[in-house]
C-alpha cells in the first residue's frame, strides 16, 4: 500500500512504548509497520477486555503524542439507548478524551460513533438517530473548543454500515465516513459501501 491512497490503521495499542507486557502492540511496532491510524476504545474492547474511559483516554494520548490519529470510539448499549441515556454515554466517553489532548491536537483526532446495540446484530440505527448523535457530538466539540476545530474533526458513524444504508447514512450532515465491520469482510459488500461514498464526495 505504500506510494497509494490507502492507509492503514491497528486495531488496538498499548500506553506504554515496551516492557513486560506481552502480546501487546506499541505505538514505536505500530509507526515501524507503516501504520497512520489507530483503533482505540472499540466496544468489543470496552466489553470484554474492560477497558474503561481512563484508559482509552490514555490510549488515545499517547497515539497522539507519537504523530499517530487517533480513531476514538464511543457508543451507547441498547439499555442505555431504552433508559434515554445515550447522550450522557457518550458525553462522558468523550470527555474522558478531550481531557487527555490538547485544540492543537485536534487534526489527530478521529471519533466513530458505534451504537453498541446495532454492532454484528443487522439493526442499524436509523439515519435520524445517527444524525441526532453525531450533532450532538459535533456541539460537544464546539462547546469545549471552538465552531472551527469541531468542523476539522471527522466522525465516523459504526454501527452495521452497509450498501443497502450507506447512501442514507452517509448523506446525513455531520456523519462524515464510515467505520465498518463486517461488511469489509466481503468484497463486493465493501467496494459497494466505497462507491457509494465516493459518489457523495
Amino acid at each position: 500500500l505504500k506510494e497509494s491512497d490507502i492507509a492503514v490503521s491497528a486495531q488496538n495499542t498499548h500506553t506504554e512504548d515496551n516492557g513486560a507486557y506481552t502480546g501487546d502492540i506499541s505505538t514505536p511496532m505500530i509507526k515501524d509497520a507503516g501504520c497512520e491510524y489507530v483503533i482505540v476504545g472499540h466496544s468489543e474492547r470496552r466489553e470484554y477486555y474492560a477497558e474503561d474511559n481512563d484508559l482509552v483516554a490514555d490510549k488515545a494520548r499517547k497515539v497522539i503524542l507519537d504523530d499517530l490519529t487517533a480513531i476514538v470510539c464511543v457508543g451507547e448499549k441498547l439499555d442505555q439507548r431504552k433508559s434515554g441515556d445515550q447522550e450522557k454515554v457518550v458525553m462522558e466517553q468523550l470527555d474522558a478524551v478531550l481531557n487527555k489532548i490538547t485544540i492543537d491536537e485536534v487534526p489527530k483526532l478521529v471519533i466513530a460513533y458505534e451504537p453498541v446495540w446495532a454492532i454484528g446484530t443487522g439493526e442499524t440505527a436509523s439515519p435520524e438517530q445517527a444524525q441526532e448523535m453525531h450533532q450532538f457530538i459535533r456541539n460537544f466539540l464546539k462547546e469545549r473548543w471552538n465552531d472551527k476545530r469541531s468542523k476539522e474533526v471527522k466522525i465516523l458513524y459504526g454501527g452495521s454500515m452497509k450498501p443497502a444504508n450507506a447512501e442514507e447514512l452517509l448523506s446525513q450532515p455531520d456523519v462524515d465516513g464510515g467505520l465498518i465491520g463486517g461488511a469489509s469482510l466481503q468484497e463486493e459488500s465493501f467496494s459497494g459501501i466505497i462507491e457509494i461514498a465516493e459518489s457523495l464526495s
